[in-house]
């Protein structure tokens, strides 16, 4: 193709991605949180009784998964470069207090993941090979008889994991390595992550879930303790740090050691999108892989899946923001626009740079693994169960081919549109389902309900197992 083509797709494809992003969305899914959580009365209150859902046993459950490895992938493909880079880009354009928008968007996001995992439970289906699946193409046949939405939505999923969830991921660990002290050739780390994945993938969901199930707690473990190192070691600009995200939050914040000055929408505008751009909450993909999990009922398995936002943005993304609010207090000469280069120059400066590659590093092979599902499963619906082997093994090709690519903005603008777009199928279907969320909410959630086995979840799965089709 010309190279005048590709720059014309290249810039036609930014400003799509920037219009979707800069205004519906940034509109549609806040607006979208604010809602549900005014709706369904405030359901992050029930974090805490949602975390003891866990470890919880399967008893009265029909599923495929428990609860914590489906929380475990669904924060797989959601922690990634985007909450360590991402914040850090966030930091640079708006300054600290773009931190405590992404924060609160992260908190209002409960509502929405708790939302469309409810519906991904409650019209999810059985296979004629006994495999259980779900998420919002589901909902937008079943549940809005919409057969033409559910279509576009898994179309724009499976373009989505090709981009956002596979070929940027594979391409930033590998530039890391290459670019860093270890000088691993693109190409040998292409081979050895291709090799990796298409292994796991043999194994299908169960072999995904237990991988994530023993990476996501290690990496965040270990990115926590790099933060961790870096907080301590600036202790005295830890107060100072807090209330500069705080003050700059509402007020802007004026340009001068080492900060980057901001005005408060533009600390309010990256905040909340890399807010919703990191925890993608109402994206419609994370309710993918709560369908298949072990629930007596849909609002159990929903209040579990909402603390991924928690722990995505919340946590995750409010600690890479004041550590770097810390060290540009500490060390103006960090500062940088480039957000990598901001965050490198963090974690180098304590001798943490290590920490930084190594946490890159599993962050990208967790996200690998579940969008591997999610686009898996998007792709089925389309096309049936004669294109999961073949996905497969595109899917691993194309890891190796985003390795040895050289970096260009075509495939991250082209990954930012698509996720973007599968959003919007998604909203859709959970504000016409309100009814729906409202109805199970009460019955289950309100009266203390949550181990009480819901009929209607129980017989459909089994009357789908039985190869008979749903009147529904």
């Amino acid at each position: 193709m010309p190279r005048g083509m590709v720059e014309i797709i290249d810039r036609a494809l930014a400003l799509g991605s920037d219009w979707l992003w800069s205004y519906v969305l940034l509109f549609a899914l806040l607006g979208t949180h604010v809602y549900l959580t005014v709706l369904l009365k405030f359901p992050q209150r029930h974090l805490g009784l949602a975390m003891r859902y866990y470890l919880g046993g399967r008893d009265g459950a029909t599923g495929t998964i428990s609860h914590f490895p489906s929380l475990m992938v669904s924060l797989a493909a959601n922690v990634g470069t985007g909450n360590i880079v991402g914040v850090a880009t966030a930091v640079a354009m708006g300054g600290p207090g773009a931190v405590f928008w992404c924060m609160l968007t992260g908190a209002l996001g409960m509502a929405t993941r708790y939302a469309e995992s409810l519906l991904a439970v409650v019209y999810r289906v059985r296979d004629a090979d006994g495999e259980i699946s779900g998420g919002p193409m589901h909902a937008l046949e079943r549940g809005l008889k919409c057969k033409w939405l559910a279509v576009v939505f898994a179309v724009f999923t499976a373009l989505a994991a090709f981009g956002i969830g596979n070929i940027t991921q594979a391409n930033a660990v590998a530039r890391l390595l290459a670019d860093g002290s270890a000088a691993i050739p693109v190409h040998y780390t292409g081979m050895a992550l291709a090799a990796f994945v298409g292994v796991v993938l043999l194994f299908g969901l169960q072999g995904i879930s237990r991988v994530c199930t023993a990476c996501v707690p290690c990496m965040a473990l270990l990115y926590i303790a790099g933060c961790s190192i870096l907080i301590i070691s600036h202790a005295e600009y830890i107060l100072p740090a807090v209330k500069l995200i705080f003050t700059s939050a509402f007020t802007g914040q004026a340009a001068g050691g080492g900060i980057v000055g901001s005005t408060l929408m533009l600390a309010l505008q990256t905040g909340v999108r890399r807010g919703l751009f990191s925890n993608e909450a109402g994206m419609g993909s994370s309710p993918i892989v709560s369908a298949p999990v072990h629930t007596p009922n849909a609002v159990q398995q929903a209040l579990v899946s909402s603390t991924g936002p928690f722990w995505d943005t919340v946590v995750t993304c409010t600690l890479t923001g004041l550590t770097l609010t810390i060290c540009l207090l500490a060390d103006p000469k960090i500062a940088s626009g480039d957000g990598s280069l901001l965050t490198y120059r963090a974690f180098a400066g304590s001798g943490c740079s290590w920490l930084l590659t190594v946490s890159l590093l599993t962050f990208v092979i967790s996200t690998l693994l579940g969008w591997s599902y999610f686009g898996e499963k998007a792709l089925e619906y389309i096309g049936g169960e004669r294109l999961k082997r073949p996905y497969r093994l595109i899917w691993v090709v194309a890891v190796y081919v985003g390795c040895v690519t050289p970096k260009s903005s075509i495939v991250w603008n082209f990954a930012d549109l698509t996720n973007g777009l599968m959003a919007l199928p998604n909203l859709i279907c959970l504000v016409a389902l309100s009814g729906v969320l409202v109805a199970q909410t009460r019955r289950y959630l309100h009266p203390a309900r949550l181990n009480e086995i819901d009929p209607a979840v129980y017989e459909m799965t089994q009357r789908h197992s039985c190869g008979t089709e749903s009147t529904d």
